[in-house]
């Protein structure tokens, strides 16, 4: 029988699994420019593979069929790398990029529009059951390798830069990156998630430093510069500073 978790705010919009797939399948004309024809995504494509499967096992887990979903999604992690439970919630229009060692966990939610890039993690960081794993608003990117854990909350139309580890909840419209992730820039993110030019709060902050030790080191070189103290002269061997090698004179 299904478990007793409430229901999802996030439930996709009741259409046809047909029409749903076919969504899927246009979207990724949309943002894969790889893609050439219908036959090549349909065949070629892991992460569409894993869609159409958790499609299918999330309605048998819904009506009750909880081995049966599952097993299908195991057999859908076996073909595809990606690892979805079938109690996922996930919205129209999703696209795995790449498809490859992604894992989204049971209470995970994720709404329309919502691209994730390979190695992404959408996991629980209790034992407890219940809401463990986070929301993804509609038009979330999140870039290849990143973490989201908990059951925090992403934004509309967030950007998550690679290899970062989200813990806490972003608001809409934001970039985060780092390791914890940290807001970064404040705008429209929507699909595209160009790495190269996200900001790096880390190697920003290396960069001051950087600057502030030279800066140091040449007010140190300037003070080594100046005209030594007048000393008083070795009695032994008239030198004009102190000897090094008799006692000096007081």
């Amino acid at each position: 029988m299904p478990d007793a978790l409430s229901p999802s705010v996030m439930t996709p919009t009741p259409t046809g699994l047909w029409a749903t797939l076919r969504e899927d399948l246009d979207c990724v004309f949309q943002r894969d420019p790889a893609a050439r024809s219908m036959i090549e995504v349909v065949t070629t494509y892991p992460g569409v593979h894993a869609l159409l499967a958790h499609r299918l096992s999330h309605r048998l887990w819904i009506s009750g069929w909880r081995f049966t979903a599952r097993f299908l999604a195991f057999l859908g992690r076996l073909l595809t790398n990606v690892d979805i439970h079938p109690g996922a919630v996930i919205g129209r229009r999703f696209f795995i990029d790449h498809g490859a060692c992604v894992v989204i966990g049971e209470t995970a939610e994720i709404g329309d529009d919502v691209t994730l890039y390979h190695g992404v993690t959408l996991g629980g960081t209790s034992w407890r059951k219940g809401k463990r794993h986070p929301t993804l608003a509609d038009g979330v990117t999140v870039g290849a390798g990143a973490k989201i854990l908990g059951p925090i909350r992403i934004g509309e139309r967030v950007r998550v830069g690679a290899n970062s580890v989200v813990v806490k909840d972003v608001p809409a419209d934001r970039t985060v990156v780092g390791v914890p992730g940290r807001v970064v820039d404040t705008r429209h993110g929507g699909t595209q998630l160009d790495h190269h030019l996200l900001p790096d709060p880390v190697a920003r902050s290396i960069a001051c430093l950087v600057e502030r030790i030279e800066l140091l080191e040449r007010e140190l070189a300037e003070l080594r510069h100046e005209a030594p103290p007048e000393r008083a002269a070795c009695p032994t061997c008239s030198a004009g500073d102190l000897c090094c090698e008799h006692e000096p004179v007081h």
